[in-house]
């Protein structure tokens, strides 16, 4: 996986197309993303370490830089998310090991971008 930027780069030009090929198949992900995230029990904050958790077992290089980048910005300290990569490296074995510090790095820049447009 490249870095965050590059991946996010990538992969805008294809989503826009593909999304105004299939708009009814996408605004239905959207919907389902929108009530899976929303306020209850859980707090967004560990929803999208869930959600990362996941994108790393499924070794989704995409959904792992929305997920740390969310994670960075509902304020998921940087222990935590590695205690939850912990568990994906648990669960997957050798493929976690690879994937959890990506995702690991994929956060670090995301914190390092909101750090910085803070200031």
């Amino acid at each position: 996986m490249e870095h965050a930027h590059e991946v996010r780069d990538e992969l805008r030009g294809p989503a826009k197309e593909l999304r105004a090929l299939i708009p009814d198949v996408m605004r239905g992900y959207g919907e389902l993303s929108r009530a899976a995230m929303a306020p209850g029990a859980l707090p967004l904050s560990t929803k999208e370490l869930l959600a990362l958790v996941i994108a790393v077992t499924r070794e989704c290089d995409g959904c792992i830089v929305a997920h740390a980048r969310s994670c960075a910005r509902e304020g998921v300290s940087r222990q935590a998310l590695a205690e939850a990569l912990g568990v994906a490296i648990m669960m997957n074995g050798g493929p976690g090991t690879v994937w959890g510090p990506r995702a690991l790095r994929s956060f670090d820049e995301a914190a390092a971008e909101f750090l910085a447009s803070k200031v």
